[in-house]
């Protein structure tokens, strides 16, 4: 490495390196705009539609749905879960699912849900200002996504279902699965968020 090729390359790593607080506050804006944006489309019926899998297979969420676990036979004899019966494409409409999802708590229960996700993204942001209240959004940012992360043991519809291609189950993601795993990021960085809350807490203790 030339002599002007090594000083540009250590003029990047000093930019870089100075970029801590820059990345701090980026990761909280990132998670505003992520959490405020999903968390407000659960006022709409095809977001509701679509989270139904998801709750109605999760051992922590199920209970909130009137019908989650309630089992249907179908014309080919099979035994499954109500919800897989009464599901719609996103953007589809048909009456007779709809008064299904509204007798389950399918969008009752997604408004709530979009009113807490909105929330804990304004709480997190609002850690450019108030640390306390930056952690308090922290933490449970870090709650939410370990509970979407869950989602990867509990619903089936995560893996790449059995339709004769042969490539099916794990490790296969699906829309669904490949949408879930990305939360991995968001929780490394609520994880980095509350570090540094902890450590301004920390040094004002003194």
């Amino acid at each position: 490495m030339n002599t002007k090729m090594k000083t540009l390359f250590e003029h990047f790593l000093r930019v870089a390196a100075s970029a801590k607080e820059f990345g701090y506050g980026a990761m909280r804006v990132a998670i505003l705009v992520i959490f405020v944006w999903i968390g407000g489309l659960k006022i709409y019926q095809y977001e509701a539609n679509g989270i139904v899998p998801f709750v109605a297979n999760s051992p922590f969420m199920s209970f909130f749905y009137t019908h989650a676990n309630d089992k249907v036979i179908t014309d080919g004899g099979k035994e499954v879960k109500a919800y897989m019966l009464n599901k719609l494409p996103e953007g589809a409409t048909d009456a007779k699912k709809t008064v299904w999802h509204e007798a389950n708590g399918t969008y009752s229960f997604a408004i709530g849900l979009g009113i807490l996700i909105v929330t804990i993204g304004v709480l997190v942001f609002l850690g450019f200002f108030s640390t306390k209240l930056g952690m308090i959004g922290e933490v449970l940012c870090i709650i939410m996504t370990l509970g979407t992360l869950s989602f990867l043991v509990t619903t089936p519809e995560v893996w790449v279902p059995n339709l004769g291609s042969g490539e099916f189950g794990f490790p296969l993601l699906s829309g669904a699965g490949r949408l879930v795993i990305k939360d991995l990021a968001i929780l490394s960085g609520a994880i980095i968020l509350l570090s540094n809350s902890a450590a301004k807490l920390l040094e004002k203790m003194k």
